[in-house]
């Protein structure tokens, strides 16, 4: 894989759009780290090799609608 690719693969999908379909930076970063830590863990109590990152994939969740954060009301 080339850097350029690299490059390419990391900006999407862009950041601005996540953020804005969960509300801040530091919402998106610990949602997508928590899942990433569920998918991993999961995985490994399957003992089934991932076929990509887990971050990958929850950042995925996130861009597809899967994977939100429900805001309570006071």
């Amino acid at each position: 894989m080339t850097a350029e690719w690299r490059i390419i693969m990391m900006l999407y999908p862009p950041v601005a759009e996540l953020v804005d379909k969960i509300g801040s930076r530091y919402q998106l970063v610990n949602l997508v780290a928590k899942r990433a830590r569920i998918i991993s863990s999961e995985a490994e109590e399957k003992q089934i090799p991932l076929e990509r990152k887990a971050v990958s994939t929850a950042i995925e969740e996130v861009y597809t609608g899967k994977l939100s954060i429900e805001h309570k009301q006071h």
